[in-house]
């Protein structure tokens, strides 16, 4: 069991708050989902349950963590840049818990995670691996220590379908407390039976959080609820008053004008004025008080803004005409998929889906490769890995600008804003944001080239749940044509206009996602 008490978690740069004096005693039959928007503090938290030490290079942390001695399984949000090189086979060697494992367990575990025991003594690189490969590996390391207490910094991205189902039913059949950090709402709403909301409200100066015991939908609809009933008394409080307010000034210059007007032959209707006058003070003192207790006008995280403006296509335009005969791995030594054909026209949304592994992330690389240079369309690319583009020391600013005059940087700033970009964050280098505030410049910079087809390589993974569906309703009224690769069921659900698979033999339709 783990215990939390006042913690509260500060940037050592700017003193900011992040966690404000959260308490909280992890149950066993808890699973925790902590929410939150883009660079909130979510995985930092998550870091400080592991170890403060993780966070202490930029965190300042005070209040108590009590483990009571339990094994502690972390999932951080990235493989450690250590293992990245590594063959499969050496990344599991690392864990006394392989080397100890009967073949039993080592079967078990591999079965649970759609692989059989071959997946262990792999010599491919950890490098070359799908995303959801390496969370697959860095899972069963985790498993293999039997932790008394499992945290996971986004399990899901990177899953496919078939795997998230298993990391569901592994989350809610779990027999030790689990806390998570997740912005697959699917996933949230099937599996927490708790959750903790971090929040940086007041243009993101003041750290708050709400802890309650039940299911995400659940929360959700009972905190637009007290928003709104909240919303709806504080202002019922604010007009009464200001009628009142209003009544009592017209009071307060009238006894004030008879006070300047009485003739001094008349004491006695002085007297009584001057009376009368400390009374309606004493009134106007009541109601500031009053004023006082009046219900606060709840505060809510801003969504985000922005809009893609394109000129929609005519609808026989072709976009794609792509043909592949052989789909090979990065290093050409095997085949993933064969005779790929995919056609795109006009304003065409299509989703590939498709295990981890199977080719997806270079397929649609080579998607991207077969479309450059052509001066009838303008490309967006989201990589799933973002380094591919972004230069991790330099700033959104420097990333986004074109020009780079005063107009340009002013014009770049009012964008970041609407994406909830603090002054500071949009100074900081691209390698201290968050996952979801990297995919946020993404979506900025498509916007601001007027991409018109958009390759978006698991686009909403790193956005918060309030972000994500304004990107999905943007997304589903873009006006050009979107070629994605996604495993978000709520996304593609909303967005897309065909579904295919890629399984070894190609491409093929699909219409059925599980939910």
């Amino acid at each position: 069991m783990i215990e939390i008490h006042n913690l509260t978690i500060c940037h050592r740069y700017d003193l900011r708050k992040i966690v404000d004096n959260l308490t909280l005693t992890v149950k066993p039959t808890d699973k925790i989902a902590i929410i939150g928007e883009e660079g909130n503090g979510k995985s930092t938290l998550l870091k400080c349950i592991v170890d403060s030490q993780l966070i202490e290079s930029y965190c300042e942390v005070q209040g108590t963590i009590q483990s009571k001695n339990e094994r502690i399984g972390y999932l951080p949000q990235e493989l450690e840049h250590k293992h990245v090189e590594k063959t499969v086979y050496e990344y599991f060697c690392e864990s006394d818990a392989f080397s100890l494992a009967t073949p039993s367990q080592l079967h078990d575990i591999a079965q649970a995670l759609g692989n059989d025991v071959e997946m262990y003594y792999q010599t491919q690189p950890m490098s070359t691996l799908s995303g959801g490969e390496k969370i697959k590996y860095q899972l069963a390391t985790i498993l293999l220590e039997q932790p008394g207490i499992l945290l996971l910094d986004e399990p899901s991205n990177d899953l496919d379908i078939s795997t998230l189902a298993w990391l569901e039913n592994f989350i809610k059949e779990s027999n030790i407390p689990i806390i998570y950090i997740s912005h697959d709402e699917t996933l949230l709403a099937n599996t927490a039976n708790c959750i903790v909301h971090l929040e940086l409200v007041k243009r993101k100066t003041e750290a708050r959080h709400t802890i309650m015991h039940i299911g995400y939908d659940t929360y959700k609809e009972l905190r637009d609820k007290q928003f709104d009933k909240q919303m709806m008394d504080a202002q019922n409080e604010r007009r009464q008053d200001k009628l009142r307010m209003e009544k009592y000034q017209q009071v307060y210059e009238r006894v004030q004008h008879e006070l300047r007007v009485v003739s001094r032959q008349a004491p006695q209707t002085a007297a009584n004025l001057k009376k009368k006058m400390r009374s309606v003070k004493a009134m106007g003192k009541r109601f500031e008080r009053e004023r006082e207790n009046m219900t606060e006008i709840p505060l809510r995280e801003d969504a985000i803004f922005f809009h893609f403006d394109v000129e929609p296509f005519p609808s026989d335009k072709q976009i794609l005409d792509y043909h592949l005969d052989k789909l090979m791995t990065k290093d050409e030594s095997k085949i993933l998929a064969s005779d790929i054909t995919l056609q795109v026209f006009g304003n065409q949304k299509i989703c590939i889906i498709g295990n981890n592994g199977c080719g997806k992330t270079t397929l649609l690389h080579k998607i991207h490769e077969s479309l450059v240079g052509r001066d009838d369309i303008r490309i967006g690319y989201m990589p799933q890995n973002y380094d591919e583009i972004l230069d991790a020391y330099e700033s959104p600013i420097d990333f986004l600008t074109t020009v780079g005059d005063k107009e340009d940087i002013t014009r770049i700033r009012q964008y970041l804003g609407s994406m909830k970009f603090t002054s500071d964050e949009m100074e900081h280098s691209l390698t201290e944001l968050s996952g979801g505030q990297r995919a946020k410049v993404f979506m900025l910079k498509m916007h601001l080239e007027g991409a018109n087809v958009l390759l978006l390589d698991e686009p909403t993974r790193n956005f918060s749940p309030l972000s994500a569906p304004v990107v999905r309703e943007e997304l589903k009224n873009f006006g050009g044509a979107i070629i994605a690769v996604s495993h978000d069921r709520k996304f593609i659900e909303e967005v897309f206009d065909d579904i295919y698979l890629l399984n070894s033999t190609g491409l093929h339709r699909d219409t059925i996602v599980a939910k």
